[in-house]
């Protein structure tokens, strides 16, 4: 049992070594020449500042990775004399996005955002009202601006044909445009004697396209300005029949005279790292074992995500399953006998790791518990084998995700003119939210390996990145906007 747990353990050597091989992943990323072929993307988010308090004002964000559409009305306002702190208020409306939908022409997927526009304002009274507008859109883009994305690649069961390699701000704008409602005087068309103007029915202005690992970092930072990194850890989606997941990710404030597809080498821009794929040219093989190579065999993308998969929740519960399996087939777990439940692929859940070390202090009956929902009935000791092995599971993605956390740190703290001491990481996701151990493992492993850096990192939980982050990101664009008129 010993050495099946030692596959799943990793020194603080090889934390370090991971580290910098993700750095030098990270610098392929922001070079002009070497960014196609890094592994970690290091995508330009166009964010060049963080809120600092002043923001105010009304702003509508939208939100579109799955196959629910939220949309939110965020408003800034002035908040207790006190603390001088403003207030945030939200209202929101989720919409379902018919499979005919997510699956049919472009043109109607987008015509069917607009639609859900329209009716959110309309229920609120603000059709007349101009908003203005951040778009978190959770698939893989190309940013050339902040209000400028070009689809990438469709992930997460939607495929509508027409969208990719197009602009999606410019066709959702088109969407808004066909709803033209009514005619009204004006002075801008004349027919048969009379000035006509076709008219929407609403008025917003698109200003921000977000991603949801900036928009959890930018929320983190509303309350605390020393957060300058993002991190997801795990957030999983049910999408039909197919369980998915956007992973992990994380993005931080990187100096705009370090990456050089940026034209500007003056003050800071948040990078989207798009770290998933760390490890994808064969970096982390002498790290990865037989679960992981099983995992990715049997994954929709298999070769890709390495790292992804070693950490996010979608994999946990599947890598305690394959070590489970391993142990019982060698004699060494539930008297060889397992179950076909237990051989099923996908059958133990991420959710049963965070049960199982949950219940720890309360004994072995939760265990047994959740082992008899796959049809095996477990002694004391078949019972604390399982806890180890999950342990052990959680463990090692924490340290990995620690790991990935150190490469961000030491990264801030070598721009020379920063004198950083502490910082703030805001996280957002399932596991780190969920799982009973994981943040605090995280937490303590990326503060003993910044120690020698004399850095201090603290994590913060970050409320909705992709509701709330997406309209603070547009009231800072919107106040640069105002700042410059």
């Amino acid at each position: 049992i010993k050495l099946t747990l030692d596959d799943l353990h990793l020194s603080n050597e090889q934390l370090t070594k991971i580290m910098k091989k993700m750095i030098k992943e990270m610098h392929k990323g922001l070079g002009k020449d070497t960014h196609d072929d890094a592994t970690v993307k290091m995508i330009p988010s166009y964010v060049k500042s963080l809120p600092d308090g002043t923001e105010r004002g009304s702003f509508l964000a939208l939100d579109l990775g799955g196959t629910n559409f939220r949309v939110l009305l965020v408003k800034i306002k002035e908040g207790d004399k006190l603390d001088g702190k403003p207030k945030i208020e939200m209202d929101s409306q989720i919409y379902r996005m018919p499979e005919d939908v997510i699956v049919g022409e472009g043109e109607k997927l987008f015509d069917h955002i607009a639609m859900c526009m329209a009716d959110f304002l309309k229920r609120l009274d603000l059709l007349d009202q101009r908003l203005p507008v951040g778009f978190t859109f959770s698939f893989p883009c190309q940013q050339d601006g902040l209000d400028q994305a070009t689809l990438i690649t469709w992930t997460k069961g939607f495929s509508a044909p027409g969208v990719v390699g197009k602009n999606i701000v410019k066709m959702l704008k088109d969407a808004i445009d066909r709803r033209g409602v009514s005619l009204e005087l004006t002075s801008c068309l004349t027919i048969y004697g009379q000035t006509f103007k076709m008219m929407h029915d609403m008025d917003v202005d698109i200003i921000a396209v977000v991603n949801d690992t900036v928009g959890t970092m930018t929320s983190c930072a509303f309350d605390d300005q020393e957060c300058m990194v993002g991190l997801i850890v795990g957030n999983n989606l049910v999408y039909l029949t197919t369980f998915l997941c956007t992973g992990s990710n994380a993005c931080y404030m990187e100096k705009m005279s370090n990456i050089e597809r940026v034209d500007s080498d003056k003050g800071e821009m948040c990078v989207n790292m798009e770290w998933g794929a760390f490890g994808d040219d064969g970096a982390l093989s002498e790290y990865r074992n037989e679960y992981d190579a099983h995992v990715d065999e049997n994954s929709l993308n298999c070769g890709k995500q390495l790292y992804e998969k070693m950490i996010s929740g979608m994999y946990m519960g599947e890598i305690v399953r394959l070590v489970l399996v391993k142990l019982t087939d060698d004699g060494l777990l539930f008297g060889g006998k397992g179950s076909d439940a237990l051989r099923t692929r996908g059958s133990f859940q991420t959710s049963y790791v965070s049960q199982i070390e949950s219940a720890i202090p309360s004994g072995m009956t939760a265990v047994q518990n959740i082992l008899a929902t796959l049809d095996i009935g477990a002694m004391r000791h078949d019972c604390e084998i399982v806890i180890q092995v999950c342990r052990a599971v959680s463990r090692r993605a924490a340290h990995l995700c620690a790991a990935g956390q150190w490469s961000v740190v030491v990264s801030i703290a070598l721009h020379p003119e920063q004198e950083v001491l502490r910082m703030t990481c805001g996280v957002d996701g399932t596991v780190y939210k969920k799982h009973p151990t994981f943040s605090d493992i995280m937490s303590e492993k990326v503060n003993e390996l910044c120690a020698g850096a004399d850095v201090a990192v603290n994590f913060a939980l970050s409320y909705d990145g992709s509701g709330k982050g997406a309209a603070l990101i547009t009231a800072v664009a919107q106040r640069a906007i105002n700042a410059e008129q």
